[in-house]
């Protein structure tokens, strides 16, 4: 997931997995901030048991406007 790298979104995303997969472990999450720093990826894994969930993940993410790549 990647988005404009304000003090907001990695909360905002750790929000979007926790509400999808309550077991998630926000300790997991990898930072990656661009070059220039306007931008911050972030690396996650989720225990996804269906491929439902996976889909809503993915609508939840991508349909967020702090959020600018899913893959």
């Amino acid at each position: 997931v990647m988005g404009v790298h304000v003090e907001t979104f990695v909360e905002t995303v750790v929000s979007i997995v926790v509400e999808h997969d309550p077991a998630f472990d926000p300790n997991t999450l990898e930072h990656r901030p661009s070059s220039s720093g306007k931008y911050l990826g972030l690396t996650l894994t989720v225990n996804a048991t269906s491929r439902e969930m996976l889909d809503a993940l993915y609508v939840a993410f991508s349909s967020h406007p702090m959020v600018k790549v899913v893959l």
